[in-house]
């Protein structure tokens, strides 16, 4: 148990903001600009450790109570901080401004930024995700160091500042833009120099310093906020609160002006709840605490129980962190990304990111989650690297978590067939979108699957997951039917599927047929476990189908690039040789279904639907390769000097989920397409990469040392190579093609799109186990002996 028993709140120390705000003037303005998001090149984010309960979270286990905070950070300041579930965002963000004698400067925009784990072990591998973020201003008047982390037993965050004038005086003021309850136009707020209160509803915020501001004032944003009333370098404005009004709000408190070489630090703590007195009490209780003890309790030191005890309970992580090439920096920093993105009210509930993509032009008006939802596409390959870990408990949590986003008669408004899982749903199971992608549907099968065959999963367990989830899901798979939920009516009919894995096409898909295949597979061994003969024969078969018409329906043999033979990425009919197009998505054109190739058909490899060195493979690998076409077309992008260059492909050829190539502007800026959008290199096919070679050299026979250290060196590396310096990895990273963005993003580092992507990080740890292993760590053994042989 935490050793945090006794606690002492200063219960005199109470702030009263509100009411000793309300005797101040109001702020004018309302309701403030338009707010929107923060970046989404996150480089840090965080939560606390919370041991489970009986396969859930509760309060009273080995971690005490349980906290709901996560936070952000990017460009060196905190961003989106959510409390609650893990997509209700309050803060925007947290930055410092700066009045100097040559002007305001502020954080962020003004300043470089660099990216440290406070607690490390002796080779330097991150034990948690608790940061230190320094700034430097680019004309060197001052810098700012803060150490930020939860407290693990309240909901409150942490940040110890210090800043430093380095050449002249430097007058720092606090920014906090509160978007309570996930939006930024319905906040209210009052200050004083003893602290800040935001709330909108029953959602509150307080923020404490260790010391007074020496002034303090709350405003709305674009008319009367602190960041405004700076810009002529003095803080005139201090209004008290916004009044009986609401709206997009910044809240702003000085500190001491600081002549040169001086310092001042300062703790601040924010505390969140469903009422300003929990809040308060949060914030009050980390202070009571010590915040050297809540750093350390965070950290899981000594005999506390934290993150350090989570990493010490995967027993994988060592070795696999052997395969990596910087020590196992990254493969650390990736296990702590992994568990940090799981809901901590929804046990097992396992997101995509915890960002907005181009956050920083969308709208925060409505609320809305972003990435920071349930795909059951990217949570099976979280939920399998958790499991490549070592980590029994989170896998488990999160296959028992999955019937909360599977369709069936308890679905809300759901008058259609069932079995399916849901695109994109919140964490509590909320409808978000309704698309039908197979390979979402088959992939929870083999996630059971595995479970089962490596003893986590018992057999009377598995048979009931079975009857109950399992083979709704792989009757879906074989029958389709009429779905109706929301808008989508469609009949679906597979292996044709309303959407691929890219969410944007309807057809035949070599990634989403091999997921189908294995799906069904490994569903009629569970089958015939289980007792259910007929099923099994029926499950098998239509695999078998399946599987025997890949090449007929997605393999051309007169394709416009290479020798004219490769898989395609789609095709909307059993042709792929009638060069017929396919939809057009994200402003791009609709091309010729022979002209786009992605990456898809490695999975057959993977999964074991085909073999490495099957001659349709080989065939296609070339063409997939080939850097000499046109930038539309082309695919792989290959970053660094020549004899060391790091492989990368995008999604592929005529993708527009991206920058503008011809303006630089954030991708679908006001909601609305652009003809120059671009996709550009996704990190995680490296790892597909590496583990279509760690495939292709196994054919043969267990591959020597000589060739699992090559696709270490190009792969696992190049992985590496694509993290930035808080070692977060990216859905995206820069192509260099086309006009500049106003980021301007370094070649082969992260875009705005989303960072961290777990996918991406959860692509590294399997292939770090797969060369540990010395085989796919994904590749299903009844659909290989089946399939590739």
């Amino acid at each position: 148990m935490r050793k945090f028993k006794t606690l002492c709140l200063a219960g005199a120390a109470g702030l009263a903001v509100a009411s000793a705000a309300s005797a101040q003037s109001v702020a004018p303005g309302a309701p403030g600009d338009l707010p929107t998001w923060s970046s989404a090149a996150k480089t840090g984010a965080g939560a606390s450790y919370e041991a489970y309960v009986d396969g859930q979270y509760r309060d009273g286990g080995p971690t005490g109570a349980v906290s709901k905070v996560w936070f952000s950070i990017a460009d060196g300041v905190l961003t989106e901080t959510m409390y609650g579930l893990i997509h209700e965002a309050q803060i925007k963000a947290l930055r410092f401004a700066v009045v100097t004698p040559d002007g305001l400067a502020l954080e962020g925009d003004d300043t470089t930024a660099k990216t440290e784990y406070l607690h490390v072990d002796a080779q330097e591998r991150p034990l948690s995700p608790a940061y230190k973020i320094t700034t430097r201003d680019k004309a060197g008047r001052f810098e700012i160091e803060k150490r930020i982390f939860t407290d693990p037993d309240r909901n409150a965050l942490v940040l110890r500042v210090r800043i430093t004038a380095l050449s002249g005086e430097a007058t720092p003021y606090l920014l906090l833009e509160p978007h309570i309850a996930n939006t930024g136009v319905d906040d209210r707020g009052a200050v004083t120099s003893q602290g800040f209160h935001a709330w909108e509803g029953s959602t509150h915020l307080v923020l404490k310093p260790s010391e007074a501001f020496t002034a303090a004032s709350v405003g709305f944003v674009g008319a009367s906020d602190g960041l405004t009333d700076l810009k002529d370098g003095k803080l005139d404005w201090t209004y008290g609160s916004t009044g009986e009004t609401a709206g997009n709000t910044m809240m702003t408190g000085a500190l001491p002006r600081l002549r040169m070489g001086q310092s001042v630090q300062r703790d601040f703590v924010i505390g969140f709840g469903d009422s300003e007195a929990a809040a308060q009490a949060a914030a009050d209780g980390a202070f009571a605490t010590g915040l050297d003890e809540v750093l350390a309790r965070f950290n899981g030191e000594g005999e506390r129980a934290g993150w350090e005890d989570y990493v010490a309970s995967l027993s994988e992580l060592p070795r696999i962190a052997e395969q990596s090439t910087d020590g196992g920096k990254l493969a650390y920093a990736s296990t702590l990304m992994l568990k940090v993105q799981e809901d901590r009210t929804h046990a097992g509930a396992l997101i995509a990111s915890l960002s907005n993509p181009w956050g920083d032009t969308v709208d925060a008006s409505k609320s809305s989650t972003g990435y920071k939802a349930v795909w059951p596409r990217d949570f099976y390959q979280v939920a399998m690297a958790l499991a490549a870990l070592g980590d029994k408990e989170t896998p488990l949590a999160a296959f028992n978590y999955l019937p909360q986003v599977q369709v069936g008669p308890n679905t809300p408004g759901n008058t259609g067939v069932g079995g399916w899982f849901l695109q994109k749903t919140h964490v509590d199971g909320e409808l978000e979108w309704v698309a039908i992608q197979l390979d979402q549907t088959a992939m929870p099968i083999m996630l059971g699957y595995r479970l089962w065959k490596m003893g986590w999963l018992s057999d009377a367990e598995m048979a009931d997951q079975y009857r109950s989830m399992l083979k709704p899901a792989a009757d879906f798979l074989v029958d389709g039917g009429k779905v109706g939920l929301l808008w989508n009516e469609a009949e679906i009919k597979p292996p044709f599927t309303q959407q691929e894995r890219w969410e944007e096409q309807q057809g035949y898909s070599p990634s989403s047929t091999a997921a189908l295949v294995a799906g069904l597979t490994v569903a009629a061994e569970m089958a015939r476990a289980s007792g259910d003969a007929a099923g099994a024969t029926r499950y098998q078969a239509a695999a078998d189908s399946y599987a025997s018409k890949i090449e007929d329906r997605m393999f051309t043999t007169n394709g416009d690039f290479g020798d004219g033979r490769y898989y395609i990425r789609i095709t909307q009919n059993e042709n792929p040789n009638d060069k017929a197009p396919i939809g057009a998505a994200n402003g791009q054109i609709a091309p010729a279904e022979d002209r786009v190739v992605d990456g898809g058909f490695l999975e057959l490899v993977r999964y074991g639907v085909r073999k490495a060195d099957d001659p349709h493979i080989l065939s296609t690998l070339p063409v997939y390769d080939d850097q000499s076409r046109e930038d539309l077309y082309r695919v792989r992008y290959d970053f660094g000097p020549e004899g060391d260059k790091t492989p990368g492909w995008r999604r592929y050829g005529v993708d527009g989920y991206g920058e503008d190539h011809v303006t630089g502007a954030n991708y679908g800026v006001g909601g609305r397409m652009s003809p120059g959008q671009r996709g550009r290199v996704w990190p995680f096919f490296t790892g597909e990469r590496g583990h279509y070679e760690l495939a292709r050299i196994s054919v043969n026979g267990t591959p020597s040392a000589a060739d699992i250290a090559a696709i270490r060196q190009t792969y696992v590396r190049g992985m590496e190579r694509f993290a930035n310096d808080g070692l977060m990895l990216a859905e995206q990273v820069w192509d260099g093609v086309g006009a500049p963005t106003a980021r301007d993003y370094a070649l082969g580092q992260n875009t705005d799109s989303a960072t961290p992507l777990a996918w991406t990080h959860a692509e590294y740890l399997k292939l770090l186990r797969s060369l540990a292993d010395g085989k796919v760590w994904d590749r299903y053994d009844p659909v290989a002996s089946r399939y590739a042989r």
